[in-house]
């Protein structure tokens, strides 16, 4: 039986009246759009508009909910790395990072080559779904043409689900572009889930021009928006845990709300990642217990009562180093997403110092962090032959498993560690007594060695380089 969304943490009831009160407050307190667009689509559907304010009514909420996709397939380059996205559990890289790190050279700001090595890391893991975002935001790249260089990384060195990032108008549209051109023309996306995006309100209650802009964009364009909400108790939200999940609720629900009148029907992946401030600095912190709390409980409502597909941050860490702390914060914060029964887990590759940094080594370290966890949620196979009673008959009293039959043949089911070290101390000090991070550490060296320089057909890539100059000069 599998293990995973096994945690509900409020009865249906209680729920209920989450719900309840995020409508009370989109109804009667609103949400403020700071995009005349935005405004204008609510009020052509009726919303009351008070300034940039928008009451949203419970009808249009409910209507909106009712049309989004429980599931849908995000399309990849290479077919066998799409995903069935509202079933299971898919893996996405980090978003936010400034800084990257690695054994060699420690930290500092990214650069569109760190970038471009994060992507080539993922495109080799065998856990990692999706690709794309900002995990290390490269200080290297034109403001004004950074949208067009990272993408182009990103669609260079990888074949997975995309994954673009908020930006203006003119901007989400190039990159949306970009992706058609790499998939065998902008038409394809009229009926292909390629590329998606994430956006986050400004808490409380209100989208940025950009944030707003890029929710327009991509669901004119039919293509799924992550809606992610990241209140900080006592900050950005009310100090009660419960009132953070409620406020939370309804900031993804307007953005929600949004895509659904532009195009009923555009998938919209719920995304909680509210969390409690440090308090004694008024400062964010990635893994209190209480943010497993709050984010349950948005969880338990848009799988129960909404049926969305959703996503989830849980592999952080506050540590400042690739430690005992990143260590034992990540395990539980995986741990903790598996059993909400997130569909998508992300900030789970190489994260340290709350969301601040990227390191190379914890990200193929976390590789295999995912990799326990993943197996976990598969829980164990029931049947008659797994409850063993003829073999443990065979074997009798004082007997010998080591060469039964059935042995031999399931021998190699068991999970196997990518970076853990397993071997007698003996053996582990005669190879030279290497630690986790300089295993990994030789890890990252041979995977950016042995990557190759391009996965793009050539065409695909002049057609690129072509647009690109374009919208340079544009």
């Amino acid at each position: 039986m599998p293990l995973y969304s096994q945690i509900g943490v409020l009865p249906e009831d209680q729920l209920n009246r989450v719900h309840e009160a995020s409508l009370k407050i989109l109804a009667e307190t609103g949400v403020m759009f700071k995009c005349p667009e935005a405004i204008d689509i609510f009020k052509q559907h009726g919303a009351r508009i008070d300034g940039d304010v928008v009451h949203i009514s419970g009808d249009m909420v409910e209507q909106a909910i009712s049309q989004a996709p429980e599931t849908f397939k995000w399309q990849a380059r290479n077919d066998a790395h799409s995903v069935l996205l509202g079933e299971g559990f898919a893996v996405q890289p980090n978003g936010g990072a400034v800084d990257v790190a690695d054994l060699e050279r420690g930290r500092r700001p990214a650069l569109l080559a760190d970038f471009a090595n994060i992507q080539k890391l993922c495109q080799a893991s065998d856990v990692v779904s999706l690709v794309g975002s900002f995990p290390a935001e490269p200080i290297d790249v034109d403001p004004e043409k950074k949208h067009l260089q990272v993408t182009r990384a990103i669609l260079k060195h990888t074949d997975k689900p995309v994954i673009s990032y908020c930006a203006y108008a003119k901007q989400v549209r190039q990159m949306i572009d970009m992706v058609g051109i790499a998939m065998g023309g902008t038409g394809y996306l009229n009926d292909h889930y390629a590329v998606a995006v994430s956006v986050n309100p400004l808490s409380p209650l209100k989208f940025s021009t950009d944030a707003a802009e890029t929710m327009i964009e991509f669901a004119r364009r039919k293509q799924p928006v992550m809606v992610l909400a990241c209140v900080m108790a006592g900050v950005s939200g009310p100090i009660y845990p419960l009132g953070v999940a409620v406020q939370q609720n309804a900031e993804i629900l307007a953005g929600l709300t949004l895509v659904q009148l532009i195009n009923p029907g555009n998938p919209v992946v719920y995304c909680p990642a509210s969390t409690a401030a440090n308090m004694k600095i008024a400062g964010y912190v990635t893994g209190p217990p209480e943010a497993f709390l709050i984010n349950g409980v948005n969880l338990q409502l848009a799988q129960a009562r909404y049926k969305l597909p959703t996503r989830v941050m849980c592999g952080m860490t506050d540590s400042k180093a690739v430690d005992y702390q990143a260590g034992y914060e990540t395990m539980q914060n995986l741990m903790m997403g598996m059993l909400s029964g997130a569909n998508i887990i992300h900030e789970c590759l190489g994260v340290i110092d709350s969301i601040m940094c990227t390191s190379l080594e914890k990200l193929v370290i976390d590789e295999e962090l995912i990799s326990r966890v993943m197996r976990i949620s598969q829980g164990l196979t029931f049947s008659e032959a797994a409850l063993s009673v003829p073999i443990i008959q065979d074997v009798g009293c004082g007997g010998d498993y080591l060469m039964h039959d059935t042995t031999f043949e399931h021998a190699r089911d068991f999970w196997q560690p990518s970076m853990s070290v397993w071997e007698p101390f003996a053996v582990w000090e005669e190879a030279g007594k290497e630690d986790v991070l300089a295993r990994a550490a030789k890890r990252v060296k041979q995977i950016l060695a042995e990557a190759p320089d391009s996965l793009l057909d050539p065409a695909a890539e002049a057609d690129l380089q072509a647009y690109m100059q374009k919208a340079e000069s544009d």
